[in-house]
């Protein structure tokens, strides 16, 4: 997630705190990892020095000073790029599973117990996402729909994987024979 793009989004209704900031981060983008206050508060001084927030008002009271900020025309015109142009499709050819398979192929480890293990904590994982879909509102919702196809796509893929261990463990074999 593009933490500058989302809170540049949010101040597009109008000026915010960055501890209202943070909470509209969780709520709407990050509900089952919430962003660090330190995050919000270090991307919205990058967005100030690079002229797409400004301080709109510092607020006394007790405790801390509150600094409230606002969207710049720049910070308009950043977002709305950012929106139309498209995303670079994901993921890349660099995975962490199929990283996990190859390593332990080299290594002379039991694949099968490597996959079976991601099996098992991609279920679990969609168990959740499956149960938090049902009691969500419609965005947490499609997140977690999101989420989950993209689980299936690993799932798919780790049975593939499991399938083809054998041609796998010969093509590593063979390349590394090639390349001492």
């Amino acid at each position: 997630m593009s933490i500058q793009h989302a809170v540049l989004g949010l101040l597009q209704e109008g000026p915010r705190h960055g501890y209202d900031l943070k909470h509209l981060v969780d709520r709407y983008f990050a509900p089952d990892r919430p962003v660090a206050f330190a995050q919000i508060y270090a991307t919205l001084a990058r967005l100030e020095s690079r002229g797409r927030v400004a301080l709109d008002a510092v607020e006394r009271a007790e405790g801390p000073d509150r600094r409230r900020y606002a969207i710049t025309e720049d910070g308009r015109h950043e977002l709305v790029r950012w929106l139309d142009e498209p995303l670079a499709p994901e993921p890349h050819l660099q995975a962490a599973l199929f990283t996990k398979v190859v390593l332990a192929i080299l290594s002379g480890r039991d694949v099968t117990a490597i996959v079976d293990s991601e099996r098992h904590a991609h279920l679990a994982r969609m168990r959740e996402l499956t149960a938090l879909r049902r009691s969500a509102p419609v965005p947490i919702g499609l997140l977690a729909d999101y989420a989950l196809f993209h689980l299936e796509a690993d799932l798919r893929w780790l049975e593939l994987t499991a399938a083809r261990v054998d041609d796998l463990r010969t093509n590593l074999k063979l390349s590394t024979e090639d390349h001492p």
